[in-house]
């Protein structure tokens, strides 16, 4: 009842081995208060906190805006604590903590250097605050939809920091990332409409400067009521744009969710259309399928 514990494994980044990705402690002092401790997703975007399981985007979370959960930490995991807890009847969510980030820049390629003699060994510091006007959403991991089952009107303010964060072989400066989003979602007669928006800020002191500026995303989607043979049928079109102060890069996503048990079993077709700054432009086409037990 008071001590609860999480452990998540997943293989990742094209080796052969498996990655503990989750692996932490939870004490649940009281039903709105909990301390996380170990490995977990340090407070951060909604994008970031529903990870690529529990959204309806394109069968994958916003990687080109919410960064972090595609180059910091393992798979966007930091070893740390953190408080997590509710208030005014679990309208009012917030968590706050303390992690290592030691990998913060892990798959950007930009050439994260952890052993400057320069850089000092600063904890990061992150935190979340979302408040929810409709239905409530209770739980510090959290989902990127709700598929029709709620009514939501949530926004949300999280940030993070680092001393020395950044830091290449020749250069130290501090890391920080804060963002707010919104997610809209009202049940109609034939279905329910969503609504996904965030903005993003990245800082790295000028030491990586394809790391550093301004991104944002909107997406939006509706789920039909109907079922069609085993599942529900969803339209959705995504935009992401990352301004960096190396170059742009815009993705717009177009696709169908076939949804047969929510998350538990779907299936995604999109197109996707990528534009960076100075390189060609990519089209794909991709159908992907989700299965989890």
């Amino acid at each position: 009842k008071y001590i609860k514990g999480m452990f998540n494994s997943e293989k990742s980044g094209g080796n052969d081995s498996f990655q503990i990705i989750d692996a932490a402690g939870i004490f649940q002092f009281t039903p709105d208060m909990a301390i996380w401790a170990g490995r977990f997703l340090s407070p951060s975007s909604r994008a970031n906190m529903a990870g690529p399981y529990y959204t309806s985007g394109d069968g994958y979370w916003a990687n080109i805006t919410a960064r972090y959960g595609w180059n910091g930490g393992t798979i966007g995991r930091d070893d740390g604590v953190a408080l997590v807890a509710t208030a005014f009847d679990q309208r009012l969510a917030y968590s706050f903590g303390a992690f290592e980030a030691d990998k913060i820049f892990e798959f950007s390629g930009v050439g994260d250097v952890t052993d400057n003699a320069d850089q000092d060994d600063d904890l990061m510091y992150a935190g979340r605050l979302q408040y929810s006007f409709w239905d409530k959403e209770p739980g510090y991991y959290g989902t990127g939809n709700y598929l029709g089952t709620k009514d939501i009107f949530t926004i949300g303010l999280a940030g993070r920091h680092k001393g020395d964060g950044s830091a290449s072989a020749t250069e130290v400066g501090d890391y920080s990332q804060w963002t707010v989003d919104l997610l809209v979602e009202k049940k109609l007669a034939a279905g329910a409409v969503s609504l996904e928006a965030a903005y993003f800020d990245y800082d790295t002191d000028d030491v990586f400067l394809s790391e550093q500026g301004e991104a944002y995303y909107v997406s939006t989607g509706y789920i039909f009521n109907q079922r069609v043979g085993w599942g529900q049928f969803m339209p959705f079109v995504r935009y992401q744009s990352f301004d960096s102060d190396a170059g742009e890069t815009e993705r717009t996503d177009f696709g169908v969710n076939y949804f047969i048990d929510g998350y538990n079993a779907s299936v995604t077709a999109v197109y996707r259309d990528l534009e960076r700054e100075g390189l060609a432009d990519q089209d794909q086409f991709v159908v992907s399928m989700q299965l989890q037990f």
